[in-house]
């Protein structure tokens, strides 16, 4: 494995990017606007799970197709962003139940949808693919004892769940500043609509990207 230092500095550099607010953080905090504090962190799992399959693949050099056949990054990068926006109308066109006993019922059927979404959304993300190609890669050790798909693998988890615990802790911050608002059936519709505008905001956001 890397040295100290370059480990030290491996971590420093993630906890930096992990906090920094981007695209899973706002889907996180999206959903619980929309959805509530429980749909928020079903989502997280699903985008943490979805970012494994990137992991995976930077640990086979699937990666590297992104940058060698730039019109397949762009055909998923689109595909991913039509379905932010796509999952953003929804949100803008449902239809909020009023009065609390509902709202149990309305988050447990949400959460599934919410999980099995950011999964998508994640899986059809491939600036996550290209992040970890091209972060990792400085600090795999060639000569290291471990051999260097499974330095991917190590090393792409612990990003992964550093990464993961930034998006739940935006939920709960998010959760924590709707909890009183979520009382009423018309600040619940409130927030579906924020919600809703976040995701098509950010699907718009990553189709007008240039790299």
């Amino acid at each position: 494995m890397p040295s100290t230092e370059l480990l030290i500095a491996f971590f420093a550099t993630t906890a930096i990017f992990a906090y920094i607010p981007g695209p899973a953080m706002l889907y996180a905090a999206a959903q619980t606007m929309a959805r509530g504090r429980w749909s928020g962190l079903t989502a997280a799992l699903g985008i943490h799970l979805g970012g494994y399959v990137h992991v995976l693949a930077a640990a086979a050099g699937l990666s590297v197709l992104f940058h060698a056949v730039p019109p397949l990054y762009m055909a998923v990068k689109l595909i991913g962003a039509l379905y932010l926006i796509w999952l953003g109308v929804s949100l803008l066109r449902a239809r909020t139940q009023g009065g609390d006993a509902a709202l149990p019922a309305i988050e447990r059927k949400s959460a599934r949808r919410a999980f099995f979404e950011s999964i998508s959304v994640e899986v059809l993300n491939p600036k996550t693919a290209i992040f970890f190609m091209a972060f990792l890669p400085q600090f795999i050790d060639a000569s290291a004892a471990f051999p260097v798909w499974l330095q991917f693998v190590i090393l792409g988890t612990i990003v992964n769940l550093m990464f993961s615990s930034a998006d739940i802790a935006c939920v709960f911050l998010a959760g924590a500043m709707i909890a009183r608002l979520r009382r009423s059936s018309r600040a619940q519709r409130l927030m579906q609509r924020a919600g809703g505008a976040v995701l098509v905001g950010l699907g718009v956001h990553v189709a007008l990207q240039k790299s």
